[in-house]
């Protein structure tokens, strides 16, 4: 009896490092130290600051991995985990630096998690942070057949003098909504229900299939629409802070939506008074409202509604930052504006 008589197969693990070795590669910044296959990853201080200060972050996809899985379409996911972690780190003022990922599966499926790797290497390529190393887990009996987890690992650096930590904010200050592409990565539980048990008006049976292409979609089906993956903002951001616009605060609306996200980068002095009718809410998320009857309250409980990340100026530089995302291929929205008040967020549907 030997490891691969009890699931684990040690050197189709050497193998699926091998296959992924080109892909992690392609991340690299001059800063990278060694490659892949040591105990850990090293990763040079970029010059040029005087006070640098480390920011990490962790985080998953959760169950929208279930959608990944049912479909075959993986390398999606991927690109959310370095959204999901990057775009956390970013919100600090930091620029991501490096990632890590930790990918478990009951038995290795190597064409299958190297298309996450690769999912992978692309939003680190994007979000100009390198992959540096990560583990691949193989437990047998832990996972069904054909099921993997993901979590990620990003640190990034900042100047210690240009933290923000939301004692920049002020009364006044305008607050920017940067447009989502869809459903990003929260919520899928709701989603996941709405597909299997929601009723349907053409067929007795409920529920629906990823294949089914809604009127409201315009010809995208329901697969493709909640399988785009999680925008990613860190060029836009950093493009927006060399260029010396006055970003006072960043959130990222993940989940819990703005209700939950936006009161993190608040004192208890402060509030924000939104205008929901001041950016178009995305069709995915009209359907997910129609075919599930779920309320505008858990909707913006639940989702992001068409606003992935906020950033927080002065009054006039609104137009400054909105016109500049724009030219970075982002869409840009004065979604409200911050007042007095004791950390909370109000003009929502209630």
């Amino acid at each position: 009896m030997d490891y691969r008589d009890a699931g684990v197969d040690v050197e189709a693990g050497r193998a699926f490092v091998d296959c992924i070795r080109q892909m992690v590669s392609s991340t690299h910044r001059p800063e990278v130290l060694g490659g892949l296959g040591g105990f850990g990853g090293f990763f040079e201080l970029p010059s040029g600051y005087q006070t640098p200060v480390l920011v990490a972050g962790t985080d998953g996809v959760g169950t929208k991995l279930k959608v990944a899985q049912a479909l075959n379409l993986h390398q999606s996911v991927g690109i959310d985990l370095v959204a999901m972690c990057a775009n956390d780190v970013l919100t600090s003022g930091a620029e991501p630096l490096f990632f890590l990922d930790y990918l478990a599966t009951g038995k290795l499926d190597s064409e299958q998690l190297a298309a996450v790797v690769g999912g992978i290497a692309t939003g680190c390529r994007e979000a100009g942070c390198a992959l540096v190393g990560g583990e691949t887990a193989e437990m047998p009996g832990f996972y069904q057949p054909g099921e993997y987890d993901l979590a990620g690992f990003c640190v990034g650096v900042v100047e210690k003098n240009q933290i923000l930590d939301g004692t920049q904010i002020a009364v006044g200050d305008a607050v920017i909504g940067l447009a989502s592409r869809g459903v990003h990565s929260n919520g899928y539980s709701l989603v996941r229900k709405i597909m299997a048990e929601a009723p349907r008006r053409d067929r007795d049976t409920p529920g629906y299939d990823w294949s089914d292409c809604p009127p409201l979609l315009a010809g995208q089906s329901l697969a493709e629409a909640l399988l785009t993956p999680t925008q990613l903002y860190i060029k836009p951001i950093l493009s927006a802070q060399q260029a010396g616009l006055p970003i006072h605060a960043m959130a990222h609306i993940t989940g819990g939506g703005l209700p939950e996200n936006l009161p993190r980068c608040l004192s208890d002095r402060l509030a924000i008074q939104l205008e929901p009718a001041s950016w178009p809410v995305l069709p995915i998320f009209q359907w997910l409202a129609e075919a599930g009857d779920v309320s505008p309250t858990a909707m913006f409980d639940t989702f992001n509604m068409g606003i992935g990340f906020v950033v927080m100026v002065p009054e006039e530089a609104a137009a400054a930052a909105i016109a500049h995302f724009e030219t970075q291929g982002v869409a840009a929205y004065a979604i409200g504006r911050v007042t007095a008040g004791e950390g909370t967020l109000t003009g929502l549907p209630t």
